[in-house]
């Protein structure tokens, strides 16, 4: 640990705080993540029309989240990082699971169907990640700054009309979609998250998204557009019970699933590099790649958790590295008390429910925000890269290529069935050229400076 981090840390890494610091700095953590854990599959079962069964699917992401926390802090064998980390539900791979489900209710599946093949698909690429998590020094070469740059800014323009159509009124609104009164609650909530980010303490922006969420909520009563009639339908306690909705399928939906889960390692990897700067702990040597290493098969292993406990893959949550930062409580033993508070909260399907009151509009104002700030993050990664020509082209066919299949979906419709389903995923698109294209073309040579110039 160096002096500065010592200086600015109460608890280090292997430090143990008393119960009660312990579960303060918890409950500070599950604020921070509470609307990233739940919102992927309030979005997936609503876009979806999974009904009924998102309550439990909630329920399920809180107890999976719990259970793969435990494992990341506490390391069983070479699984986990052993640094405080949280896992939660990836926003990564909203779009490719939409298109996924969308083929399956295409095709006249019923909500079970369309969750057996979400799951079945990503039980299988968490192969992918626990692979790959082995040759994690080696994927630089093939998956650079500037892939992963694009791969992300691409993952979040796509969702944000996901997150707007909420913002307007939601999908089945009908005529009602745009009225006045859903623009203003959405607005309410991007400027609650706007003034709370830029204007309170630390550990209020922390917690700026659920703040506004709840602010937009209290609107949205006062203005009589949250139905509590539904509230109680789920029961009130649940046993998880593993596959059951059971596994299905289909090679060609499951390549796009294949392929954000190799881009997720790379961002596991930086999430975790992160941490380990913020808890004083290296960022070289056979320690951090251990670490970071134990971290990605941590990743692929609970997301493989998740599959057969009946929700969608788990990644590490960046925004906890800033509780770190405003608590000054890096001590992995605190994850302990993060896993069993959302362990628990996964047992009672009707903390789900409750969610389902927030009305459309008002989860839209928080998931435009989140989307938005997903497209934000891939940007500032390929900012980081020096804009020569050849990059410069990586980029420009890759968003034309990803974006224009989203703008223009139509354009793939006389292809092979096969190859559609490949094509029309814009992160698997984009995602594939920028490889490709990284492989193809010639780096670029510096330019030599004129003999007199390097006389002189």
């Amino acid at each position: 640990m160096t002096d500065q981090t010592a200086n600015t840390l109460i608890y280090g890494l292997e430090d143990v705080p008393p119960p009660g610091p312990s579960a303060l700095a918890a409950v500070q953590h599950i604020l921070a993540s509470i609307v990233g854990i739940v919102t992927p599959s309030l979005i997936i079962g609503g876009v979806l029309g999974l009904g009924d069964l998102i309550p439990y699917l909630i329920a399920m992401a809180f107890f999976v989240s719990g259970v793969s926390t435990f494992i990341q802090c506490k390391t069983i064998g070479p699984v986990g990082s052993g640094l405080l980390s949280l896992q939660g539900t990836s926003f990564a791979f909203l779009g490719a699971l939409l298109a996924a489900g969308f083929a399956v209710k295409g095709a006249g599946g019923t909500p079970e169907d369309i969750l057996a093949m979400l799951f079945g698909l990503c039980l299988a690429g968490c192969l992918v990640e626990i692979v790959l998590s082995q040759f994690v020094d080696k994927l630089g070469k093939i998956i650079t700054p500037t892939v992963t740059g694009i791969v992300i800014t691409v993952i979040g323009l796509s969702l944000v009309k996901v997150g707007f159509t909420d913002f307007a009124g939601g999908v089945g609104a009908g005529d009602d979609l745009g009225l006045p009164i859903n623009l203003l609650m959405g607005a309410v909530v991007v400027v609650t998250i706007l003034t709370f980010t830029f204007y309170g303490s630390p550990m209020v922006r922390i917690s700026a998204i659920m703040i506004g969420l709840v602010v937009g909520f209290v609107l949205a009563t006062i203005l009589g557009k949250v139905d509590f009639s539904s509230f109680g339908n789920a029961p009130a306690f649940a046993v998880p019970v593993p596959l059951k909705y059971g596994l299905d399928f289909d090679f060609f939906l499951f390549i796009p699933i294949a392929f954000i889960y190799l881009v997720t390692a790379i961002e596991t990897s930086g999430d975790l590099t992160a941490n380990s700067i913020i808890a004083g702990q290296p960022v070289e040597g056979p320690t951090y790649m251990k670490r970071i290493k134990g971290g990605i098969l941590g990743d692929g292993i609970n997301s493989g958790i998740a599959a057969l406990f009946n929700t969608f893959p788990n990644t590490t949550f960046s925004q906890n590295n800033g509780v770190i930062q405003m608590t000054g409580v890096a001590s992995r033993h605190v994850g302990l008390y993060i896993a069993g508070i959302l362990v628990i909260m996964g047992f009672f399907p009707i903390i789900g429910s409750a969610f389902l009151l927030i009305p459309k509009p008002v989860l839209g104002g928080a998931t435009l925000v989140l989307f938005g700030t997903i497209a934000v993050a891939g940007i500032r990664i390929l900012a980081t890269q020096e804009m020569d020509r050849r990059k410069v082209y990586i980029m420009a066919i890759s968003f034309g290529l990803g974006l224009g299949v989203t703008l223009v979906p139509d354009a793939t419709q006389h292809m092979p069935n096969f190859l559609k389903q490949v094509v029309a995923t814009p992160i698997t698109l984009a995602g594939l050229s920028a490889i490709i294209l990284s492989l193809i073309l010639p780096e670029e040579k510096p330019t030599s400076a004129p003999a007199s110039t390097a006389a002189e």
